[in-house]
């Protein structure tokens, strides 16, 4: 049995064609997170949308009431009480949706390799469906430190140092 969750990337918007590299990135981002989070989702699967401003803006507005784009949304799924059976599907984790635009501007002006922004924001995705958030100061360093460990495993820098040596 894996110790990965079964991820389906979904490409919704022609703007991501530029980035043929984006679903081997996704991949490579979401089993680094869940081995290093050593989240029990070798059960589980979760689907991952790469769209753009429009789409994820609607997303934004239709579950958060936040008429804006954004760079990532999670939407966890509810988790089944019973156990499961060898005939039951797969459990779900849910669903993450990525923006073209906003990821691509947010590397941009933080002068980041767009795949480097990219794994950052499917592993922050992915963290938000096995139950992590920033919704308080201790969560949020929680959350960052784990996304820190994660990206370092991947090779890439630390997303946060820069707001640091600012705040």
């Amino acid at each position: 049995m894996s110790v990965f969750p079964a991820t389906e990337v979904l490409v919704t918007a022609d703007c991501w064609q530029g980035e043929p590299d984006a679903e081997a990135v996704i991949y490579r981002a979401i089993e680094a997170a869940a081995e290093i989070a050593d989240a029990d989702v070798g059960d589980a699967e979760l689907a991952v949308m790469l769209t753009d401003d429009a789409g994820i803006r609607t997303l934004n507005s239709n579950w958060r009431g936040i008429d804006k784009p954004t760079n990532v949304l999670s939407f966890p799924a509810l988790q089944p009480t019973g156990n499961l059976g060898p005939d039951d599907a797969p459990r779900m984790l849910g669903d993450i949706a990525i923006a073209y635009e906003t990821t691509r501007r947010e590397a941009d002006d933080e002068q980041k390799p767009f795949n480097h922004h990219l794994s950052h924001l499917a592993v922050h995705g992915f963290l938000h469906l096995i139950g992590y958030d920033h919704e308080n100061d201790d969560d949020a360093e929680d959350m960052e430190s784990l996304e820190r460990e994660i990206l370092s495993h991947l090779g890439i820098p630390d997303p946060y140092a820069d707001r640091e040596r600012t705040d």
